[in-house]
C-alpha cells in the first residue's frame, strides 16, 4: 500500500536513512512524506501497528526487482536431461552419448539414460544391462547413480547426478 491507499489509523514510520520517527497517525504520515518529496509506503502489515518507510517508491520498486532477478539468477534450475540407447548402439555412438553426459553433469542437470528393447532384442534383456553397465562404468568419475536400474515393460533406465 502506498500513500493514500493506506488504510490504517496509525503507522510506525521509518525515514530513508532508517530513523524511527515513532507511531503517527497516517494523516501525519503522510505530510512527513510529502515536506520531503517521497512516498509513504507500508512495509510490514502483520505488525501493531504497521510499519511503513517514507521513500522514493520507483526507487523501491528497481531495487526489489533487481533482487528478485539477482535470486532468480541464483537459484539455477536442474533439467532432467534423457539420452537414449539401444542395446546395439556400437561403441562411437555410445561414447558420443557419455561424452554429452559429461557436459550436462558438467552444467548441474541429472542424466536419464533410457534404452529401449525392440523386436527381438526384448527376449534378451541381460544386452541392454551390460550396455547400461558400460555406461555407468564410463560415468563412474564424474556422476554417481541416483536409483537403481530400472526395468519397466521393454524400457530400461538409469538417473545420473553429478558427484
Amino acid at each position: 500500500m502506498i500513500n493514500e491507499r493506506i488504510r490504517f489509523d496509525k503507522l510506525r514510520v521509518i525515514t530513508e536513512t532508517g530513523e524511527n520517527l515513532g507511531e503517527l497517525s497516517t494523516a501525519e504520515a503522510l505530510k512527513q512524506a510529502r515536506e520531503r518529496e517521497r512516498d509513504l509506503v507500508v512495509i510490514s502489515e502483520g505488525t501493531n501497528p504497521p510499519v511503513a518507510k517514507i521513500l522514493d517508491f520507483n526507487k523501491f520498486l528497481y531495487e526489489t526487482r533487481k533482487k528478485q532477478s539477482a535470486s532468480k539468477a541464483k537459484s539455477k534450475k536442474s533439467e532432467l536431461k534423457e539420452l537414449r540407447i539401444g542395446p546395439v548402439t556400437d561403441g562411437g555412438d555410445l561414447a558420443v552419448r557419455v561424452g554429452r553426459a559429461k557436459e550436462f553433469l558438467a552444467q548441474g542437470h541429472k542424466v536419464k539414460f533410457t534404452l529401449k528393447l525392440k523386436g527381438r532384442t526384448q527376449a534378451h534383456p541381460e544386452l541392454g544391462f551390460e550396455k547400461i553397465n558400460r555406461v555407468i562404468k564410463e560415468l563412474e568419475g564424474t556422476a554417481v547413480t541416483e536409483d537403481i536400474v530400472k526395468k519397466m515393460g521393454n524400457i530400461i533406465t538409469v538417473t545420473f547426478v553429478a558427484r
